[in-house]
């Protein structure tokens, strides 16, 4: 054997040895991703190792040196970004209600479409309008949509109407969900007058229910919610319950106050509208622009 071979074969050993070392290192040390490494210096004798000793050596010339952050200011300052309107785009949108009142057959189609992919229990109504259109197809579509989400709904408002009976300690929060979906879809009116007072007042008891196991778990929202729902289908009676205790447990809410404003204009009681006027103002409640009109709008009627 030759002398050039014999150093070839020392310097595998010593190049397989190096490796065999490098990894009982990391697994001593207990490093990952040593194993590419390993194999790299196994199959590129001194390449391998004489790269990733120059690599190292490159790194800590160069990439260890601490950062100069002196002339950098973190500043906690918001900026509040303004983005010009679309003045275009706005000129184009109109409600959903007329859109499909207006749209040819074709594009019709294409905007039930649309409304389709998005999430349809908020454009139930648009859907029930586009029943009557004279196109076979779309009224076709949308009666099958909209049969659809009715269907899911009927079904899940017995399932958690049975887990809300049933009680337990999940009863609350299935309460809380089962509000909140029959409050979104009844809010739209698609159901018949008697489907709809029948729901409701399923609405009334879940609500009787929840409020008397856990009174302080029931959020404004769903006060408002069950009052608005009851005052839709002429219950004055139920709906006025449910806004003395939004009264009780939420006094100082906006919703609580046009709860009761509703009912009391709405019952033609006129001394309770404007006393509950009075205490709105007197209290600490700040009023937008939406309710101020309302009541300007309701007062004129009362008087």
């Amino acid at each position: 054997m030759t002398r050039e071979q014999i150093g070839f074969i020392c310097l595998l050993v010593l190049n397989t040895l190096v490796a065999v070392i490098y990894i009982f290192w990391n697994v001593i040390r207990k490093k990952k991703g040593y194993m590419l490494r390993a194999i790299i210096i196994l199959l590129c004798p001194v390449v391998g190792i004489c790269f990733f000793l120059l690599s190292q050596i490159w790194y800590r010339l160069f990439f260890r040196i601490p950062v100069d952050l002196e002339d950098v200011i973190f500043s906690k300052e918001r900026i509040k970004a303004v983005m010009h309107a679309e003045e275009e785009r706005e000129r184009n949108m109109v409600p959903l209600e007329e859109a499909v009142e207006v749209t040819d057959e074709k594009g019709l189609r294409e905007l039930m479409m649309n409304v389709a992919r998005g999430d349809i229990r908020e454009t139930l109504p648009a859907i029930a309008l586009a029943l009557g259109s004279e196109d076979t197809e779309t009224a076709h579509y949308a009666a099958s949509v909209l049969q659809d989400v009715l269907s899911d709904f009927r079904i899940n408002v017995g399932k958690l109407r049975n887990l809300v009976e049933e009680g337990g300690p999940d009863m609350p929060v299935y309460a809380g969900q089962l509000i909140d979906y029959m409050d979104q879809i009844l809010r739209q009116r698609v159901f018949t007058d008697m489907e709809q007072r029948d729901y409701v007042d399923i609405m009334d008891e879940i609500c009787e229910i929840y409020y008397d196991e856990c009174p302080d778990r029931m959020v404004s929202s769903q006060f408002e919610a069950v009052s608005m729902r009851l005052l839709e289908i002429g219950d004055f009676d139920n709906c006025k319950k449910w806004c003395y205790r939004a009264s009780f447990n939420y006094p100082n809410t906006l919703s609580t106050f046009t709860c009761l404003l509703k009912l009391y204009f709405a019952s033609g009681q006129k001394r309770q509208f404007f006393d509950t006027i009075e205490e709105l103002k007197q209290s600490s409640v700040v009023i937008d622009h939406e309710t101020l009109e309302r009541i300007r709008f309701f007062s004129k009627e009362q008087v």
